[in-house]
């Protein structure tokens, strides 16, 4: 088992491409199951194990693992209920001589493995499969499954029926889609990858610790980047922005805003769409408190004349047109509502649907939410997934749009300075730990980097 961050996302479709890549699939279950059976004695201790096994290939895995097991010397049963009807299948049953349980009557186990259904699951499971596996579970102390809970789907998140809540999934050969978008994330608890050694081929991934680079002794605050943050109708977002790009590593934050405003920015100054033409600016936050009238539109237009990298966030994205020509690179944050407004509703996958926004919008696209997806005009996309739930407070937004924009500043590229600010962002809400506030969260930044 390993940690899955930095790791390929694989469809469905991707993934059958890959194992017929590798060409041997009898080799492959026979590789899986038996990682299956090395992590699930790992996870078990001493204790018994069922594995409840499914019809198909899925099902196939778990007859491997059981044999393995048995192998071993460990404990374990093996219910069903129904006998496998694939090839490779029949071939994993096979090598299981121990007595094969009805699925109806099978006694409950401290170790439940779910092998019912994997990848590709394209309908609701039947009532005695999810009956049994939601009563054998709830007497389980730990229950693992096997590539994709059952009752998921793999490439869009979706639950075609509720499955008991793992404790642990082992993905194998490669992360799926479903292991982070949600709200069949939920469900897969602690996701550990099993590798297969499969040729993986794609553009997207899950997010994993970025290379920070942290100043040297000829570093000055324009090196370490300058933040021109846009303010407006409500001071305390644009604060909120301001401290977090100081917070996220930025040199120099200048505001420009109505009012006070702001004080943990360097420096203050009402606006000026002047003050945008300053060519040390390394980055431009517009949106946090912004407001949506005549003035706030002029205020995003001399951002986009300005011709300075930008993040737009909040009220800026509900004035935005997402079709204009980009002048600069560009960030948008959007949450769900946000990009719903700005790029229509689809039935489509979070991926799917952030991946042709960024193509449409030609700019870099963070799609908020518990599982975030960054994504780029290029068809690059990362995952984020098991953000705190305590992010869902007020201000949480604008330290990202602040965060996002001093990555910016400090010189990586847009892709780049997204998914670093979405990693400092997710692991400063979980250094911050229950019922945080934004200022906690904006603070808690530095001490993550």
């Amino acid at each position: 088992m390993i940690q899955i961050d930095g790791h390929p996302i694989l469809t469905a479709a991707a993934m059958r491409d890959a194992e017929a890549a590798h060409g041997d699939l009898a080799a492959l279950m026979a590789q899986a199951g038996a990682g299956v059976a090395i992590a699930a004695r790992r996870l078990a201790g001493a204790s018994e194990v069922l594995i409840i096994c499914g019809h198909g290939n899925n099902g196939g895995d778990g007859y491997v693992a059981a044999a393995e097991l048995h192998a071993a010397g460990h404990p374990v049963r093996v219910a069903a209920a129904t006998e496998p009807r694939t090839d490779l299948g029949r071939a994993a049953r096979a090598r299981w001589t121990g007595l094969v349980e009805p699925l109806a009557t099978a006694t409950p186990a401290p170790i439940l493995i779910d092998a019912l259904f994997g990848t590709g699951l394209s309908r609701p499971l039947d009532a005695v499969h999810a009956t049994h596996f939601h009563r054998l579970a709830a007497a389980a102390r730990l229950t693992i499954a096997i590539d994709l809970p059952s009752g998921v789907t793999t490439d869009d998140g979706r639950v075609l029926t509720e499955p008991p809540r793992c404790h642990v999934t082992l993905a194998l050969g490669a992360v799926k889609p479903s292991h982070l978008l949600q709200p069949a994330a939920r469900y897969a608890g602690h996701v550990r990858l099993i590798d297969l050694g499969l040729p993986l081929i794609g553009t997207a991934t899950v997010i994993a610790k970025p290379a920070f680079r942290d100043p040297g002794p000829d570093s000055h605050k324009y090196s370490r980047g300058m933040v021109a943050l846009v303010g407006g109708a409500m001071p305390g977002a644009s604060e909120l922005a301001s401290l977090a790009a100081l917070r996220a590593g930025a040199g120099y934050v200048l505001h420009l805003g109505d009012g006070e405003g702001a004080p943990h920015a360097l420096v203050r100054r009402p606006w000026s769409a002047d003050a945008l033409t300053d060519p040390r600016i390394g980055a431009v936050v517009i949106g946090p408190g912004l407001g949506r009238d005549d003035d706030a539109r002029t205020r995003l237009d001399a951002a986009h004349v300005s011709g300075r990298p930008l993040v737009i966030d909040g009220d800026a994205l509900r004035l935005l047109d997402p079709d204009a020509p980009r002048r600069a690179p560009t960030i948008l944050t959007p949450h769900a509502g946000e990009f719903d407004a700005l790029f229509g509703k689809s039935t489509a996958s979070k991926i799917d649907r952030a991946r042709a926004a960024a193509a449409r919008a030609n700019a870099v696209i963070i799609f908020k939410g518990p599982d975030t997806v960054i994504a780029a005009p290029d068809g690059r996309v990362t995952v984020s997934a098991d953000a705190s739930d305590w992010l869902s407070a007020a201000g949480t937004g604008d330290v990202l749009a602040g965060a996002t924009g001093a990555m910016l500043a400090s010189g990586l590229p847009p892709f780049e300075a997204a998914t670093a600010a979405v990693w400092l962002h997710r692991e400063a809400a979980r250094l911050c730990g229950r019922s945080f506030i934004a200022d906690d969260l904006a603070n808690a930044l530095s001490r993550v980097r």
